[in-house]
């Protein structure tokens, strides 16, 4: 009895240490985002692979990535970074199937192609971020993020195409109501979007 009272205290002391380990881990990446992005998406990559049953880390490796595409004038450099944000999205998605937040992320890394190179991407891949919004909306239809860049991504096409983008500002507004609300699983979960949807209101209203 002694024994075994022994062994379930040593296993779950190993427990906790991984989780310190993990929480340390991801709270240094996401210190380093903001001055170290390279250095951030290293660490979520380290963290991806001693936590291979979380899809965190490598969305946010992921993210990283396609974040820092947009505005990207060489081809090489952003063919590097969002094929290396697609091999995250995959893995992310291998643990976490149906996931509104990984499709959210895959759907602005075919936005990041399409803003790169409208001409020579917009045909082939707006249907498929369309695709990727929609099924994003069928899972979590009051998820905050996915109300947010659907209705981004419906002004940048209207603009794109010369039609009026104010009937996507109610969806704006609604995003922003449902960030007043919403809350994040864990520390750790997406919580982003809030600022963006205040800036993209704020120039609804000129």
């Amino acid at each position: 009895m002694q024994k075994l009272a022994i062994i379930l205290a040593l296993l779950v002391s190993g427990v906790i240490t991984s989780q310190t380990n993990y929480e340390k881990g991801m709270q240094k990446a996401f210190e380093l985002w903001g001055s170290n992005p390279v250095e951030a998406s290293n660490l979520f990559e380290r963290i991806a692979k001693a936590e291979p049953n979380n899809w965190l880390p490598s969305y946010y490796a992921a993210q990283i990535n396609i974040v820092s595409s947009f505005g990207e004038k060489d081809k090489e450099k952003l063919t590097a970074k969002l094929a290396k944000a697609q091999g995250l999205i995959n893995d992310a998605t291998t643990v976490s199937k149906n996931n509104s937040e990984i499709l959210v992320m895959e759907a602005l890394l075919n936005t990041a192609w399409v803003a790169y190179d409208g001409a020579a991407y917009g045909m082939t891949l707006s249907p498929k971020v369309a695709a990727l919004y929609a099924q994003a909306e069928q899972i979590s239809p009051n998820n905050p993020r996915v109300v947010l860049n659907k209705a981004e991504w419906n002004m940048g096409s209207a603009r794109f195409f010369g039609q009026d983008t104010a009937p996507f500002c109610k969806d704006v507004e609604r995003a922003l109501d449902l960030f007043a609300n919403f809350k994040p699983e864990t520390a750790f979960h997406p919580k982003w979007g809030k600022e963006r949807a205040e800036q993209i209101l704020e120039s609804c209203k000129n």
